[in-house]
């Protein structure tokens, strides 16, 4: 993250973990509760929830540039105020997270809105892309499933490892290496295990043993093998 301090005088409004994580990267001391005005700010970042962007755009005085850090959102809350928005592609758990090295999805109502974009993301040491409204909530979405349903699936082998005497800190590294070598050699060359090797009948005991253990579980292993499947054959 930035070094130096940004040139433009910003304020954070809303203090849960994006606003405290972006106040840390900006230097800031802390970021302000809902509601504020961020008098005296010349760029304001709103980290509130996105049902609440809207209200805390209209408490903020006329004149700075307003931006939010929804990724799903469009500019539209923050009108009439000269307006952009930065969503870290990031998951942020607190102050300690850092930003440097994601991508930040940018846009803004003006070019000097975008420009203001563009420079806290680099401030903040992440890679800007410019997301259009009609994109947002495909982008979103995306987001959601390399994080949050990443999770919850760790959650679910979690659940039906725990019945063979097996824990997550046992799962872990083998989750970790499968993401880095998605991420290093893409989706077909990182794919292993039965699936992949054409072994339906160990498929078929795997599944037998998801029915019985967890049957809660079954419909969306049916429906992850099916896609594993199709990348498998993709890959041919």
């Amino acid at each position: 993250m930035g070094r130096h301090p940004f040139p433009l005088r910003c304020a954070v409004v809303g203090r849960g973990r994006v606003g405290t994580a972006l106040s840390a990267g900006l230097g800031l001391d802390a970021p302000l509760g809902r509601g504020a005005d961020a008098a005296g700010a010349e760029v304001v970042l709103l980290a509130v929830p996105d049902a609440e962007i809207a209200a805390a755009a209209a408490a903020v005085s006329p004149g700075p540039l307003v931006g939010h850090l929804s990724g799903a959102t469009t500019l539209a809350p923050l009108v009439p105020h000269e307006a952009f928005s930065l969503h870290p592609l990031m998951t942020v758990t607190g102050p300690q997270t850092r930003l440097a090295g994601a991508t930040a999805a940018v846009a803004g109502s003006t070019d000097r809105a975008l420009a203001t974009a563009r420079a806290l993301a680099e401030h903040l040491g992440m890679r800007a892309i410019e997301v259009a409204d009609a994109d947002r909530a495909a982008y979103h979405a995306a987001a959601s499933i390399a994080a949050n349903f990443l999770v919850t699936l760790e959650a679910a082998a979690e659940r039906l490892g725990a019945t063979a005497g097996l824990d997550g800190a046992a799962l872990a590294p083998l989750a970790r290496a499968a993401l880095d070598n998605w991420a290093a050699l893409g989706a077909g060359r990182a794919l292993t295990g039965p699936i992949a090797r054409g072994d339906s009948e160990t498929v078929a005991r795997q599944r037998a043993a998801v029915a019985q253990r967890c049957p809660e579980l079954l419909e969306a292993w049916d429906a992850l093998a099916s896609l594993t499947s199709d990348l498998a054959g993709a890959r041919v």
